[in-house]
């Protein structure tokens, strides 16, 4: 088993051997004889536990517990301060800077040897201990993509689209999403982790085309107005399903109340002609907004069988046309920017005529 690492920090080098003496046995001590120093080692090599003198010359050592707590690679590391100062002021600033322990001088042998055992165990267990979270957390993000995947699935098996369909309105929201990130008026919202999330909640959009009839739903030529309001219902049906969904859990989920924006809004328009609710403007949630354009793109340049796909440059234009309209000016603006960027994703997930002809059930 290797032994854990503790790194002694004293511009005394008498001081560093005393320590060595006492704690050689059990860890391994490495030594530094000022601030700058340690941090160097540190920086290449995080120990276990520091051992930090306080009355240095250059950078005392609260200025290097400082810096450490400042990092969120460091701050973690366990730090005892082991110094001549006695003051009960110095202790007090040693623990509010997020030292573990204070120690005096001299060193008291079997105090060093109980206190540095007590906080590298602590240590252990609060590392197992995230270890623990992080992987819990990986399980918990797996459960949300596997259950994603069984719902579009599941959609899927209705609608008139394809799968390819799915995978397209993935990456092309992923796509929009990452080239408004440092936008003025996106940048709160679309942090990588939120950018995430829209991937994964984007293949729900759609999942409310399970509570339209299929007579509707397959009909390969024009709607009726009433038939019409009926498709425009897929919005509600899908809103209602991830609420029953979202009813059964001890709390939200930012995958689901993403999945349940997209899913409710994202045929809304941005002049409020759209549905269900007739927003309009900033009320329409940047996760609608972004698929509304990703949706209508797919749409215009996929295959149907009621439809040829209309040509690059021509969807490229209707889009453009809806700005202000249909679509938030800006989101169009970042699409017409990376408009070759989507026309790859369009042509690496293309539908075959097969493919649309099997959906559809025809031979």
């Amino acid at each position: 088993m290797n032994k854990q690492t503790v790194l002694v920090v004293d511009d005394t080098p008498v001081n560093i051997d005393v320590v060595k003496g006492i704690l050689s046995d059990t860890y391994l001590v490495q030594a530094a004889i000022n601030g700058p120093m340690a941090l160097k080692i540190i920086e290449k090599q995080k120990p276990d536990l520091i051992l930090l003198d306080v009355m240095m010359p250059e950078m005392d050592g609260f200025e290097v517990c400082r810096i450490l707590k400042a990092d969120l690679k460091t701050k973690a590391i366990p730090i005892i301060f082991l110094t001549a100062k006695n003051h009960e002021r110095d202790e007090s600033e040693g623990f509010l800077l997020g030292g573990a322990d204070y120690l005096h001088k001299p060193v008291n042998p079997a105090l060093l040897i109980a206190r540095v055992k007590t906080h590298l165990a602590l240590y252990d267990q609060r590392r197992d201990l995230e270890d623990q979270i992080v992987e819990r957390t990986r399980e918990v993000e797996k459960i949300q993509e596997v259950t994603i995947a069984a719902m579009g699935a599941l959609a899927e098996t209705r609608d008139p689209e394809t799968g390819n369909h799915i995978r397209r309105t993935q990456h092309y929201i992923k796509i929009l999403a990452k080239k408004l990130q440092n936008h003025p008026r996106f940048s709160a919202y679309l942090t990588d982790k939120a950018i995430a999330t829209l991937y994964k909640s984007a293949p729900l959009h759609d999942i409310g085309k399970i509570g339209v009839p299929d007579h509707i739903l397959l009909k390969p030529g024009k709607l009726t107005a009433e038939e019409f309001e009926e498709i425009k219902k897929h919005t509600i049906y899908g809103r209602d399903a991830i609420l029953a969904a979202e009813a059964n859990l001890d709390k939200k989920t930012s995958f689901l109340s993403t999945a349940r924006e997209i899913a409710t809004y994202h045929q809304e328009k941005w002049d409020g002609s759209g549905y269900p609710e007739g927003l309009s403007g900033d009320d329409i949630p940047i996760s609608a907004r972004l698929m509304a354009v990703a949706d209508v793109y797919d749409a215009l340049v996929s295959r149907r069988v009621y439809k040829e796909p209309i040509p690059f440059e021509k969807a490229v234009a209707i889009i453009e046309k809806g700005k202000g309209n249909h679509f938030d000016s800006d989101i169009v603006e970042a699409f017409l920017e990376i408009v070759e960027d989507f026309h790859a994703i369009a042509q690496k997930f293309a539908d075959t005529q097969d493919e649309v002809n099997a959906k559809a059930g025809i031979s």
